[in-house]
């Protein structure tokens, strides 16, 4: 028998004065009039060359939808931590299966993070695991949200950046089939309150500084202000601010390595909340959208690439699969230098790096 979900409430946006970045928000209803993928192209172009984030509403999930997926994280962060760690993903191979358990990775010297998550990857056979009960008795439900994440938005994205770029509108796509071998997931994540102590001790970090590894990084309605983004031109930190009915959309590695530079990886982390916000845990869904094995390491034959001088000969013999790098990425977790926090991953010539703040 599944037991009803309870209904989620998101608590209530903090009252504080911060500061939200500025950040340009497409319309994805424009996407199916004609001329509107030409449209979006232009009002994303100078946001995904600059910045690396976005913002996009009218992506077809009701907000009934998200909540529920929302309740689902809730019931499975309220298990004992023992059930909680049974389900704990290969975490050392570089793949998010599963659970990623709490103070996994040092975040400073001596200090553990207060985050935990749990990845439900591709809904195909070479994905399944044994799954906790709440995942089990919504899987059909938690199926239709993941594929429509992947094929009904993402998608779209994609088509919008090959316009950007004036490669063949399906390039992208093409690469991150859902049927296709990679890596991308919904992830339930929880960040856990800390005392004031704590904080002061972790110098106000949730998280610090960085770029995703994948391609595109979907964070759905965050009311607890926490997520700051930092534009390329170092300015200062932002907070972003995702109410009801929008979803941040953060370019990731893969599009800057295709893009030799041009699309930006969007720069972000994760602070303590204002004070009116403090004393609770953070709930998050996001999706990751991770290159396929049909994707390789080498920069897409553009023509504004070649415009803007980003494509030569030579950058384009590169033979690696893009999963190796989202895998590469996540294994440095494990073996990072814990005199070095900031040591980053390099691969074919491509390297990324983490930030001191």
């Amino acid at each position: 028998m599944v037991k009803p979900l309870e209904t989620y409430t998101h608590p209530p946006e903090t009252k504080e004065d911060v500061k939200y970045a500025d950040l340009v928000t497409i319309d994805l209803e424009e996407f199916d009039k004609p001329g509107g993928p030409e449209r979006l192209a232009a009002q994303l172009k100078d946001a995904a060359h600059e910045v690396g984030f976005f913002y996009i509403k009218n992506f077809g999930l009701t907000q009934e939808q998200i909540n529920r997926q929302f309740a689902i994280g809730k019931e499975f962060f309220s298990l004992p931590e023992d059930q909680r760690r049974s389900f704990r993903a290969p975490l050392e191979e570089g793949i998010y299966n599963g659970y990623r358990p709490l103070g996994s990775i040092e975040i400073l010297p001596g200090l553990r993070d207060n985050i935990e998550f749990y990845n439900i990857m591709k809904f195909l056979p070479q994905y399944d695991r044994v799954h906790p009960e709440i995942i089990r008795q919504h899987y059909e439900e938690i199926e239709k949200f993941h594929r429509h994440c992947h094929e009904n938005i993402a998608y779209k994205i994609f088509r919008i950046l090959a316009i950007i770029l004036e490669i063949p509108e399906e390039t992208l796509v093409n690469g991150h089939l859902y049927d296709s071998e990679c890596d991308s997931g919904l992830r339930y994540m929880c960040y856990r309150a800390r005392s004031a102590e704590e904080n002061e001790k972790f110098k106000g970090l949730y998280s610090r500084g960085h770029t995703d590894n994948g391609t595109i990084t979907f964070v759905f309605q965050q009311p607890v202000a926490a997520l700051q983004v930092k534009k390329h031109d170092d300015s200062e930190w932002e907070y972003c601010r995702i109410p009801e009915g929008v979803m941040s959309v953060n370019i990731a590695d893969l599009l800057t390595i295709l893009s030799n530079g041009y699309l930006k990886s969007g720069v972000h982390r994760v602070i303590v909340p204002p004070k009116d916000q403090q004393n609770q845990d953070r709930l998050g869904l996001l999706y990751f959208v991770r290159p396929s094995d049909r994707l390789t390491l080498r920069t897409v034959d553009s023509p504004l690439l070649e415009r803007e001088g980003l494509y030569k000969e030579g950058i384009n013999e590169i033979n690696i699969p893009a999963p190796e790098w989202t895998r590469a990425r996540i294994k440095k977790n494990w073996s990072r230098s814990p005199t070095d926090l900031t040591e980053g991953t390099s691969m074919a010539g491509f390297s990324v790096k983490h930030f001191h703040d």
